[in-house]
């Protein structure tokens, strides 16, 4: 089983929402637990969950399906959007703002009462099958007004804003995660904290739970915490090296600098 920490009311506000066959958008910034909570919420509702990362070179046939050219001849074969309608699962587009506009446009007449996809290559309308549930994420914290979500469509969904987890629950997280003790988990969800306050460098995401699971993976693993920290969470951050340092000194401020125990 997937573990996931609740944060909120968001696994009520799911489960009303698929208990009335209600699409669901969730928003909010990199590596806070969008993706892992559709995981834990699909095997929660037993359904099958088909995931697609959107990306600008997304077309509508990557999602409903198309024809291909087999030994014996043409034949079709469904997209995971499709796969999702038919089953009664969960299609998960992540970060659909990135997907061409023309795609999008499929999902809407799966987005409202209507709750069926229009396949026009072979003809079909297809009615979603019982427990059918459209979801999407997206990262609202770098959309340009470009790569926003059109209001027609986002006023179809149910909508989520995830942050990042409070303090107490961001260590519960890490340590479940990274099979670490409480300790270093403290450490780096303190870091974080930090790191996250910072008001002077221009960096595009702040640190996320994902990148101090993964850091604290690495200690685990045996290498040497700055290392570790260095690598895991303050080099993902920024290609500029005059940042990183800046960003190092909050780092040592944590753990120490080399040479000095904490």
């Amino acid at each position: 089983m997937t573990f996931y920490q609740p944060v909120g009311n968001e696994i009520e506000l799911f489960q009303a929402a698929a208990d009335n066959g209600l699409p669901v958008l969730i928003k909010g910034p990199t590596g806070c637990g969008k993706t892992r909570f559709v995981r834990y919420m699909a095997e929660q509702l037993d359904r099958p969950v088909y995931t697609v990362a959107c990306h600008d070179d997304l077309t509508a046939a990557d999602l409903v399906g198309r024809h291909l050219i087999g030994p014996d001849g043409t034949y079709w074969q469904d997209g995971p959007l499709t796969r999702a309608v038919r089953e009664g699962g969960i299609c998960y587009l992540d970060e659909v703002v990135e997907a061409r506009k023309d795609t999008t446009v499929v999902l809407h007449p799966l987005a409202d009462d209507r709750r069926e996809l229009p396949i026009e290559r072979t003809g079909e309308v297809l009615q979603a099958a019982p427990g059918f549930m459209l979801v999407v994420s997206y990262n609202p914290g770098y959309q340009s007004l470009l790569k926003g979500m059109k209001p027609s469509t986002r006023q179809r969904f149910v909508s989520l804003r995830f942050d990042y987890p409070s303090e107490a629950a961001e260590q519960t997280i890490v340590a479940e995660e990274a099979g670490c003790d409480r300790d270093l988990a403290r450490q780096l969800v303190s870091l974080a904290s930090a790191l996250r306050n910072l008001k002077d460098h221009d960096l595009e995401e702040a640190a996320s739970t994902r990148l101090l699971i993964h850091t604290a993976m690495m200690i685990k693993a045996g290498l040497p915490p700055l290392d570790a920290v260095r690598a895991g969470m303050i080099e993902p951050l920024s290609d500029d090296e005059a940042t990183v340092a800046a960003l190092m000194e909050v780092v040592y401020a944590v753990f120490g600098r080399p040479g000095e125990s904490r």
